[in-house]
């Protein structure tokens, strides 16, 4: 395992830059960790559509950044009092979707302050019932990165307000706000508890269990190449925001791995386009999915057809081709 430190930088195109970079590029043959607390922003999920994610009115009058990351899972909000972390490991069968490996360390180390946390639901660590970090992966070629955030001193006022949850989850979930989920770990600690930089480096010792710390620095043309990327990704509308397509259908489904909506362009009984959107995790890119569907029949049969050879749970994972067909037709 090796530590890569981000220079206390605070904004989050760079620093999400700065987690692909280290995924793609550098120490390919070792685990790294890494850490970033972002400035006031949106981090939305890989697959969603951000504008149903978000209040537009009051994130654009408060300036919080919006920023789409390459994992699945849903919109989080960060600002000075998130502390983020990221594991890359070997994108393995036993390291996809396994969040208790990655997030187990933190664990450790919560309990070791005194505060009981444990990890729940899919991706989830809660205390007392209340989520104070939320968990997310994805896949890039030989590798993997398992990153989560750790709620310890956010305006969870600014929480309930900057994001929008949608209706389907408020019901599902049978909870009246995002508010009234989340807590701050600072709640569950003492009165002399660490600030946020020194419960870092508590984290980084329980990785490295007390031992050396293995650092790599990164060279000059290593941040310039994070600065491109950010640029090239990060800073631009398209991603961020991204084009909705016109459509004449939306279905959507909820189950044990997140929610799917399915937005379809059908004309004189075929599929045109196709959109997913959601809070689902994939070790795939699902725009590969949504290109396989276009010019199909849309009846079941031809959509059954079409994807015989395919593995839907690599685009939604836990989820089935009757699944799936069930959820377009």
């Amino acid at each position: 395992m090796i530590f890569l430190d981000n220079k206390n930088i605070h904004d989050p195109r760079v620093n999400l830059a700065f987690e692909e970079y280290a995924i793609r590029h550098l120490a390919l043959d070792d685990e790294i960790l890494l850490f970033y607390i972002n400035e006031p922003s949106i981090i939305v999920g890989r697959n969603q559509n951000t504008v149903e994610e978000i209040n537009v009115d009051y994130v654009e009058r408060n300036d919080i950044k919006v920023v789409r990351r390459l994992s699945g899972g849903g919109a989080v909000y960060h600002d000075l009092g998130n502390l983020n972390f990221s594991f890359i490991a070997p994108n393995s069968a036993d390291n996809f979707h396994n969040f208790r490996k990655f997030t187990q360390p933190v664990i450790d180390v919560l309990r070791s302050m005194g505060v009981n946390a444990e990890l729940s639901g899919r991706n989830d660590i809660v205390l007392g019932g209340r989520k104070i970090s939320g968990n997310a992966q994805y896949v890039a070629g030989p590798r993997m990165v398992s990153h989560g955030t750790l709620l310890w001193q956010t305006d969870l006022k600014v929480v309930g307000e900057a994001l929008r949850p949608k209706q389907a989850k408020i019901e599902s979930k049978g909870i009246k706000s995002v508010r009234s989920r989340v807590a701050n770990i600072t709640e569950f600690m003492p009165s002399n508890c660490p600030d946020i930089l020194e419960f870092r480096q508590a984290i980084i010792h329980g990785v490295f269990k007390g031992g050396e710390i293995n650092e790599y620095k990164l060279k000059d043309k290593d941040w310039h190449g994070v600065a491109e990327l950010a640029q090239a990704r990060y800073q631009t509308w398209d991603w961020n925001y991204g084009k909705s397509p016109a459509f004449g259908l939306k279905r959507e489904t909820r189950y044990p791995g997140g929610g799917i909506d399915a937005l379809l362009d059908v004309e004189r009984g075929v599929i045109r386009h196709v959109k997913f959107y959601g809070d689902f995790f994939g070790q795939h890119d699902i725009s590969i999915l949504e290109n396989l569907l276009e010019g199909v029949e849309y009846r079941p049969e031809a959509i059954r057809e079409r994807l015989r050879d395919v593995h839907v749970g690599n685009y939604f994972v836990n989820f089935t081709l009757d699944e799936l067909i069930n959820l377009l037709y």
